[in-house]
């Protein structure tokens, strides 16, 4: 991309992202030459609901994205001011996993059932059983555990009469590139992460729809992640004050996309993340599984035949939540609250004076086989431990319980030598930082970037605007780099050893 194109008279080029998450909708206009962010918005200013009417069931509107999506752009609007009518290109980044149901005239047959809603799990796992290791982890890379595929079937099973009158079935995130372009449509690295792509065919995978009974008229037609997605409609461009006919020309899920946000396209390159759930992400060039499907690998966005890229996802659904739960039940309301919490945490000795927490509360957890062993907290003692013992505890058994993962990872033959981050969430607390170094041996990179970035950047990408990949990322510099510290390694390693002791017996109990 030629920077100089500001200094000939030539107008600046705009790019829109949105991030579709469970929690908020995120939204950021940037400046394509320089990278630069010119306004960005999160809407609501506290989190969505997510509707649980039975234990492990997780379910929201996707009308209530959209109603966000148009909120968040409103705020950029006033923001940026006229910038937004000269946006050239659209991308979408979503949350993960989740299922979307629309009839021919894209109207929303049942609430989704989105990312942590464990409802599933016992459908995959006769799947798996069915179909065999050999199968399932040489052309799938994963079990169908509880994923997409498996949500839609336990609404054929449970549901017959919606899914009579389904036109198709979507991810979150081409949910929200429909409302804006009437393009129903998916990607193979969508297709993927509902584990209904087959990677040793290159195409959608047969043999799960076959077992599961589903039609494959029900798949979108496919498109690639950097490729023309639609155009906005009139009626859609109306509603977010863009020109008709601006491309949509991006879409990822959140985890491929917040490595992409980081520049980790490559084998060897990781990105990490510690919202509402942790994620560990690594690029792989070949396929690779886990035997046991504790971590899943999916296509990465700039995944070819030609130069595979594959994506391997160690996830632990109970991160920020667990951390938000004790900042609700603990500390006093104020946008402080966390700033707050950091510093008792780092008043108290690494271990917590004997104090352990497993994080494990939402959801499933596919580190532990799918089983879902719930938060705990472990060596409570009323005359030592107070509450900044118990923010301590949560931070660093946030960390341990990523750590216990990243074992799986090294097992798969990747290796953590820097790991990139948004400078954001749990990567702003410097003990949580020091204790995720130290424990893994990692050298953490902290950038001021989050997935709505992510997403423009990808636009700019898909549209040509950035004629490679690796351009994409002018602007992209660490703001923090956190190294290891070896005079803490034997205290944290006991810290995790006592910790690690705790879960086995946890584990031996369920």
């Amino acid at each position: 991309m030629d920077e100089d194109a500001l200094l000939t008279g030539e107008p600046p080029v705009y790019l829109l992202g949105y991030d579709i998450g469970s929690s908020s909708i995120k939204a950021s206009l940037l400046e394509a030459a320089s990278g630069a962010v010119i306004a960005a918005a999160t809407s609501p200013g506290a989190e969505m609901p997510i509707r649980a009417e039975r234990p492990g069931w997780a379910e929201q509107d996707p009308a209530l994205w959209w109603q966000h999506v148009v909120a968040a752009t409103a705020e950029i609007r006033t923001r940026a001011g006229g910038r937004l009518r000269e946006v050239a290109a659209v991308g979408i980044s979503y949350q993960m996993h989740g299922l979307v149901l629309v009839d021919r005239g894209l109207a929303v047959l049942r609430p989704a059932i989105i990312w942590c809603d464990s409802r599933a799990v016992s459908i995959g796992e006769r799947a798996f059983a069915h179909l065999g290791p050999e199968q399932c982890l040489g052309r799938l890379l994963n079990s169908p555990g509880n994923f997409t595929a498996s949500k839609l079937r336990w609404v054929r099973e449970n549901e017959p009469e919606t899914y009579r009158r389904i036109h198709a079935f979507m991810l979150p995130g081409d949910y929200i590139a429909a409302r804006m372009t009437g393009e129903v449509r998916t990607t193979p690295s969508g297709l993927s992460e509902a584990v209904l792509w087959d990677f040793r065919e290159g195409r959608p995978a047969d043999l799960v729809l076959a077992h599961y009974d589903i039609s494959p008229e029900l798949i979108p037609p496919l498109v690639g992640t950097f490729a023309l997605q639609g155009q906005l409609t009139r009626a859609a461009a109306a509603e977010l004050g863009l020109p008709a006919g601006t491309p949509v020309s991006y879409r990822a899920g959140d985890q491929p996309n917040n490595a992409l946000s980081l520049n980790v396209l490559h084998p060897g390159e990781m990105a990490a993340t510690a919202g509402t759930s942790g994620v560990v992400y690594g690029v792989s060039g070949r396929p690779v599984a886990d035997a046991r499907s504790r971590v899943n690998t999916f296509l990465h966005v700039n995944h070819t035949p030609d130069r595979p890229r594959c994506g391997v996802l160690l996830c632990v659904n109970g991160t920020g939540i667990l951390n938000s739960w004790l900042k609700t039940q603990c500390w006093p309301a104020g946008a402080a609250a966390y700033d707050e919490m950091n510093a008792a945490a780092a008043q108290v000795p690494v271990g917590a004076a004997g104090l352990s927490i497993l994080p494990f509360g939402n959801g499933a957890e596919r580190t532990l086989g799918n089983r879902n062993l719930g938060a705990s907290i472990h060596g409570l003692q009323l005359t030592i431990h107070a509450r900044a013992h118990l923010a301590r505890a949560v931070q660093e058994g946030i960390v341990f319980a990523l750590h216990f993962g990243i074992g799986t990872l090294r097992e798969m033959g990747l290796t953590l030598g820097t790991v990139r981050a948004g400078h954001a969430n749990l990567f702003l607390s410097p003990l949580f930082c020091e204790a995720f170094a130290t424990l893994t041996g990692a050298r953490i990179e902290l950038y001021q970037t989050d997935g709505s970035q992510g997403a423009a950047r990808g636009a700019g990408i898909g549209a040509g605007i950035y004629p490679a990949p690796e351009e994409a990322f002018v602007g992209l510099q660490a703001v923090r780099t956190i190294q290891p510290r070896p005079e803490l390694a034997a205290a944290y390693q006991e810290a995790y050893g006592c910790w690690s002791r705790i879960l086995e017996r946890e584990l031996a109990r369920t």
